[in-house]
């Protein structure tokens, strides 16, 4: 029976409800050692109508990629036939089940959500991981990837966790508090000495396993385990541990021994327990005490400590020596192919010295675990590998590869802390560039634009035959850090043969050659990616969207998840500038989604600041301003955000929209300086701020943006980019004749909307109110299209004022929808099943069913073979 836990069993409860009503969900118990986690789990594992799946954290396991995972997940790998391939070989992999191509992290995050999903085919299941905060860093990143994915899956995943350990942003915490008073009493003897009883009492502060244990252990113990400290000078946890190691103490000592080795090894085979306790004259007669005494429990081969804290006692405890002696003797047993990363880290543990020989084992070790996608634990075997070396080249070697581990692992700032101990060990300039290379990628992650920039071209001085790969590389922070720089970066450039390096001036400098021209189909998507940015910069916004569209495609059937918010982010800037508002928004919430689990803050801030921009173009001021806020907030200290451009004139455009012109223009113009002026936004925002200082009386002020913008037009050659200089000319001489020259040329149906709205209200200023209505009426039809609602409302006001009254036209069909809702809608009504539709958007058949079914009442259908007749 559980005391005072009622409200918390309700929540649970109420998850595993959800779950059996084919939604889902997860929540993290967070609470203190002996709080009562672990009793929570043992009465949801027996809640009635669910598959339990459990799974624990060992604390000596946190550097085995994929223990706590595999633990979990082995009840269901029999259905890992089902998965898509990139998912079921990243799994298989990891899993030790097959061999398989270095991957995206994110990939086993999306095979863990497919294959919960698909154990929840069989009815609903709920998922219980304890110890979280001692789960090896790959097996935390991927269930924490699928915990936040698990609505409409039937799934429920409980995870417990000490204060302070496995952060768990995104998901709902329920705190476990100490118990009432009386509740508390109720775990007491009746026949408890009543001093001891009120001691117990006050200084257990209601945590379950302190009032069962303390009076076990006298007043001795309660008054400061007989340290003569007192117990408020104690920490609580502190006390409990010396309470077991004093009842461990009171054991024979070959059961000491036994018990030892038990804490040491991490998997509870209690088969190697005993190889390995004959190694040191003990056996398992030595640990019949330590059961009868409560302290372990055994079953099924299996010895289980009954607290994580009398493991702790019973090993932190020992002599150093003693330990060392645990571990050469656990090592010693641990001799199949099939156990040899549990035989190095052993035998790391037993290491008093370098000793090259067993770093060589790590090394090994670190090599399967990077082959298996688990980074996090390669990097940590690189890295105590080093510890070990004898040499400071092989020391330097290993902690180079400990960064460049830490790099795909999401661990940027270890990756420069490594990196920079391996470069204070050699000084081979090969070996310092490739250093160099590392560092420079972590920087660029945490924001740090200068300092990655300083890293690449001084890399690209130390090995001439690698400067393309660190310049081009350069271009990156270069184009954050203002025109100055990346115009030093491109002089660079200018004595490298490589198309990519010849596109990148030209895009900035000149008119470069046809973007699909440059593009190597054979390369990898990471290398075509670096020349998408760029074609923007040329005027290239078709071409960038083939480009994109193709490598999306190529990420997802190869399974590069990573890459996705970079090109999602392109493919949805195309979108936007080719006024498919709606493509934009669905391709940017996906990018962005796949950005924050990745924790990519230059893309999450990127991706924030479009959907603000497609926002402003709504009029949505809330959201609007949430997303910049995003964009903002998402950079290291002291650094610019990525989207900082973007922000602005997402801001400038919301104040545009609504009618305040006077805010509209200090945003607009606070991007046309450096370190801004050559970015994307502050070219493509150029006619906003034309028409918001117009509108304010302030059009001296855009004098500079104007010749800017009609070199880049001149630069590009792009018809749609001169439309937009002859409207800047019209707002600014009031001159007819470059109205109708803008709208003779093919331009963008928002741009041109916009300049026939212009072009409108000056027809009707000028009492041409027949011809006023012809272009409103266009520009309105756009406007509704598109849900820009500010600027429908403008043209609508004219409209009226011209004498004709424009009725409000009915919602698009597909309004309603979410825009991952749209996404699913629109590949269903191609014909796509369930299953394809997850295996192209990194989901589960039962997440894309669940969408489909909130999505047909939004519509009006009663399924999807009404799809295909629907304006999606």
């Amino acid at each position: 029976m559980l005391y005072g836990r009622s409200a918390e069993q309700a929540r649970i409860e109420q998850l595993v409800e959800a779950a059996r009503d084919g939604m889902g969900g997860a929540v993290v118990l967070r609470g203190g050692p002996g709080i009562g986690k672990t009793a929570l789990l043992d009465w949801a594992a027996g809640l009635p109508g669910v598959s339990v799946l459990r799974g624990a954290g060992v604390e000596f396991e946190a550097q085995l990629p994929f223990a706590g995972l595999s633990q979990l997940l082995r009840p269901v790998l029999d259905r890992l036939d089902r998965l898509p391939g990139p998912q079921r070989a990243a799994l298989a992999g990891a899993f030790g089940l097959a061999r398989s191509e270095p991957s995206d992290r994110l990939l086993i995050g999306f095979g863990v959500l497919s294959l919960l999903a698909e154990a929840a085919e069989d009815g609903p299941v709920l998922c219980l991981v304890d110890d979280a905060h001692w789960l090896d860093l790959v097996s935390a990143d991927a269930l924490l990837f699928a915990a936040r994915r698990l609505r409409g899956e039937g799934v429920a995943l409980v995870l417990a966790a000490r204060d302070g350990g496995f952060p768990a942003p995104g998901l709902p915490e329920l705190r476990l508090e100490g118990l009432g008073a009386a509740d508390a009493a109720k775990l007491l003897a009746p026949d408890l000495d009543p001093v001891v009883r009120y001691r117990v009492l006050a200084e257990a502060q209601g945590n379950p396993l302190a009032l069962l244990e303390l009076p076990k252990i006298g007043r001795d113990a309660t008054a400061g385990g007989g340290s003569g400290a007192s117990p408020a000078a104690t920490p609580l946890t502190d006390r409990l541990q010396a309470a077991f190691y004093g009842q461990v103490e009171r054991l024979p000592e070959a059961s000491r021994v036994v018990l030892l080795i038990a804490a040491a090894e991490e998997t509870g085979d209690l088969a190697v327990i005993l190889q390995a306790a004959a190694a040191l004259d003990a056996g398992a007669d030595d640990l019949r005490p330590a059961e009868e005494a409560g302290l372990v429990a055994i079953a099924g081969g299996t010895l289980r400590f009954r607290h994580p804290l009398v493991r702790a006692a019973v090993y932190h405890g020992a002599p150093y020596a003693q330990r060392l002696a645990a571990h050469r003797a656990v090592a010693s047993v641990l001799t199949a192919p099939d156990v040899a990363d549990r035989r190095a880290w052993h035998r790391a543990a037993a290491a008093t010295a370098p000793d090259d020989d067993v770093a060589a084992a790590l090394e090994d070790s670190a090599r399967q675990a990077r082959e298996r996608n688990g980074y996090g634990a390669a990097a940590a075997a690189y890295e105590r590998a080093a510890q070990l070396s004898q040499t400071p080249a092989g020391q330097a070697r290993r902690l180079l590869l400990a960064a460049e581990n830490w790099l795909p692992a999401g661990t940027p700032g270890a990756a420069v802390r490594l990196a920079e101990r391996a470069a204070s060990l050699v000084d081979d300039p090969a070996f310092l560039a490739r250093v160099g290379w590392v560092e420079a990628q972590a920087w660029f992650w945490q924001g740090n634009y200068q300092t990655a920039y300083e890293l690449l071209t001084a890399a690209a001085g130390l090995v001439p035959e690698r400067a393309g790969q660190m310049l081009l590389q350069a271009v990156h922070p270069a184009w954050f850090l203002g025109e100055p720089r990346l115009s030093e970066c491109l002089d660079r450039l200018a004595g490298i043969d490589h198309p990519i390096a010849r596109f990148q001036i030209e895009a900035v400098r000149g008119r470069p050659p046809a973007l699909a021209s440059v593009v190597d189909r054979s390369a990898s998507a990471r290398e075509v990616v670096e020349v998408c940015g760029l074609g923007f910069v040329a005027g290239q916004d078709a071409e960038v969207y083939e480009v994109a569209a193709a490598l999306v495609a190529r990420c997802r059937a190869e399974g590069q998840v990573g890459l996705l918010p970079t090109l999602l982010f392109f493919l949805a800037e195309a979108e936007l500038f080719a006024g498919r508002h709606s493509d934009a928004e669905v391709s940017a919430a996906e990018g962005l989604d796949v950005a924050r689990d990745g924790a990519q803050p230059v893309w999450i801030s990127q991706l924030s600041a479009l959907k603000a921009v497609l926002a402003a173009l709504g009029g949505e001021e809330e959201r609007c301003r949430e997303m910049v806020s995003d964009a903002l907030s998402a950079a290291a200290p002291g650094a610019t955000p990525a989207g900082y451009a973007w922000a602005q004139w997402a801001l400038g455009l919301l104040d545009l929209g609504l009618g305040r012109v006077e805010a509209a223009v200090p945003r607009l113009l606070s991007i046309q300086d450096d370190p801004y002026a050559h970015h994307v936004a502050a070219h493509r925002c150029i006619p906003d701020l034309v028409e918001a200082a117009v509108r304010a009386g302030a059009a001296e002020q855009v004098a500079g943006g104007v010749r800017r913008l009609a070199a880049f037009a001149q630069r590009t050659g792009q018809p749609w980019a001169q439309a937009l200089v002859h409207r800047c000319q019209a707002l600014l001489r009031g001159d007819e004749q470059e109205y109708v020259m803008s709208l003779k040329l093919p331009g963008r149906p928002f741009e041109q909307a916009r300049t026939e709205l212009l072009y409108g209200e000056w027809l009707r200023r000028a009492r041409r109110k027949a011809e006023a209505r012809v272009v409103l009426r266009r520009a309105l039809d756009t406007f509704d299209r598109l849900g820009a609602r500010p600027w429908a409302a403008r043209a609508r006001a004219e409209l009226t004022a011209t004498g004709l009254r424009a009725p409000r036209p009915a919602e698009p069909v597909a309004a309603q929808l979410t825009p991952q809702e749209l996404q699913i809608v629109r590949l269903a009504a191609q014909g796509l099943s369930n299953k394809d539709i997850a295996g192209q958007l990194f989901l589960s058949p039962k997440t894309v069913a669940y969408h489909l079914y909130k999505a047909y009442p939004k519509l009006g259908v009663a399924g999807r073979g009404d799809l295909a007749r629907l304006a999606l």
